[in-house]
């Protein structure tokens, strides 16, 4: 069986796993089912060997791990499904930016690029524009960046050599560079830097299957990513981008190759801007050639901007409740991208559903969307709600990948560099040195001074600035490769 039970109507309703990457939506307001919906999807993804993506977001869909458990409330909707109901436990694997509740995910800053990074950071225009000027010469000098303190060494470099850089890359002001670091402190505090670092995560990772064929379970830990809003979208534009830009084309499958479910989809879209959601726009759109699904999941279908609404091909609409006007506006909305189905009124019927139930219409064959139809939603074999922390430690400890992640490295990168270049100038002979050499291991941080001197402000030779510069002319033939590594987002918006 290559499809999955989503409920039961009229008739019996079906998502149909040769459609699956032609994207959805799961709507519908709080405590209406939604999360019993996204574990159906998930488990039946699994099971037919589709590697699947979720964000946590309140902790409940943890029970993919274990194996649910027999009561009178489930055997009486069994009953009523008529459906027979096997307990089943999903190859799951945890994951948390913070490392806490589950393996550590990273990347690194370069492989985030400058456009999501300024989204993170919240910058203007004109920051913005020097981000990418900072970028662009850490490119041209072979520079890696890798984690934040690499990015802060850059900026502060380039504060102190602001005059000269601008004459090589265009215009960089002190007050700019000084707004960057302010934001990148900020991110700091939150505990984003934990995101950025080594081993970055290699989605090959995400894209695996158990020992049975069955598609792993990725389950991000979000309950507290969630609570910076910034953090949690820029993460999962960053994947999305990445997938987009790493995996090869392959058209229309027999099935996905992955589905990615990207849970509170309005935090993604609240105060973005024009450009940014044609961004979103294109990956959602091209994506599909590449044999991943998109799933949003929001209270309200409008909180997704229609011309990506138009995209979703599969959806299920649990119940609204039209208490003002702005509810009885996504009613109406919502009731009208349906296919219509005479037995149904779905504007009433939306307002109407009982917890578990929904309207489904999914594409059928030819791609031609079923007539919405009003279906008691199929309960899943896993366990419907939290988990220990035992429980939750034992999953972990059994991860292979476990290794891999779970500590950090932290190899010779832009932070280095840049320190070995400021102590070689620095312990050059000079007439007001006397020829005296600048001593290492001052203070109980470890650094040089010249180090300290290049972070915090001492302004560098101009011999530094010219010899950056003539490295960025014998390595400008690999800067257009390695740009190119960077996510989607980043590098359509600078062609």
């Amino acid at each position: 069986m290559s499809d999955i039970l989503i409920g039961k109507g009229d008739k019996d309703v079906f998502l149909l796993a040769k459609y699956a990457n032609r994207h959805g939506m799961v709507a519908g307001a709080t405590g209406t089912g939604k999360s019993v919906s996204l574990m159906l999807m998930a488990e039946g993804f699994s099971r037919l060997g589709v590697p699947v993506f979720l964000a946590d977001v309140k902790g409940d869909l943890a029970g993919l791990s274990q194996a649910g458990a027999m009561n009178d409330k489930l055997k009486a909707r069994i009953d009523q499904l008529g459906i027979t109901w096997t307990p089943n436990a999903n190859p799951v694997v945890f994951w948390d930016i913070y490392g806490k509740l589950g393996h550590p995910v990273r990347t690194t800053v370069s492989e985030m690029g400058p456009n999501l990074l300024a989204r993170l950071l919240e910058l203007n225009d004109t920051q913005s524009g020097v981000l990418e000027i900072v970028f662009k010469a850490a490119d041209d000098d072979g520079l890696l960046l890798l984690d934040l303190k690499d990015l802060r060494a850059l900026l502060g470099f380039a504060a102190d050599n602001a005059k000269e850089l601008s004459q090589h890359y265009g215009l960089i002001s002190t007050q700019s560079i000084a707004a960057i670091q302010r934001a990148l402190l900020s991110l700091e505090q939150a505990g984003g830097d934990q995101f950025f670092g080594e081993p970055a995560l290699d989605l090959a990772d995400f894209m695996r299957q158990d020992m049975s064929g069955h598609g792993i379970v990725n389950i991000l830990a979000a309950d507290q990513l969630v609570l910076k809003p910034k953090l949690y979208t820029t993460f999962l534009l960053w994947m999305l981008s990445e997938l987009f830009e790493k995996l090869p084309e392959v058209g229309d499958l027999d099935q996905p190759k992955l589905v990615f479910f990207f849970d509170e989809a309005h935090l993604l879209f609240d105060d973005a801007p024009p450009a940014l959601r044609q961004r979103v726009e294109q990956v959602v759109r091209l994506i599909r050639s590449k044999g991943v699904g998109v799933y949003f999941c929001s209270q309200n279908p409008d909180d997704v901007p229609d011309v990506i609404l138009g995209q979703m091909g599969n959806r299920i609409q649990h119940a609204l409740r039209a208490f003002t006007p702005r509810d009885q506006k996504a009613v109406k909305a919502a009731a009208e991208t349906f296919a219509p189905n005479p037995k149904i009124d779905v504007a009433q019927a939306i307002t109407q559903l009982g917890v578990g139930e929904a309207l489904v219409s999914t594409l059928q064959a030819g791609g031609i969307p079923m007539p919405v139809e009003r279906a008691l939603i199929a309960s899943p074999g896993c366990r419907i709600g939290t988990i220990t922390d035992a429980e939750r430690a034992t999953i972990r400890s059994r991860s292979p990948i476990g290794p891999k992640y779970d500590t950090a490295i932290d190899r010779e990168s832009a932070f280095e560099k840049l320190s070995q270049r400021a102590a070689q100038d620095d312990a050059a002979p000079t007439p007001a040195s006397n020829g005296g050499k600048a001593q290492a291991g001052e203070g109980d941080s470890g650094w040089t001074q010249a180090a300290k001197d290049m972070v915090f402000g001492t302004k560098r030779r101009q011999g530094m600035i010219e010899a950056f510069a003539k490295s960025a002319v014998r390595n400008a033939a690999g800067q257009l490769g390695r740009s190119l590594l960077r996510g989607v987002l980043g590098s359509l918006t600078r062609r």
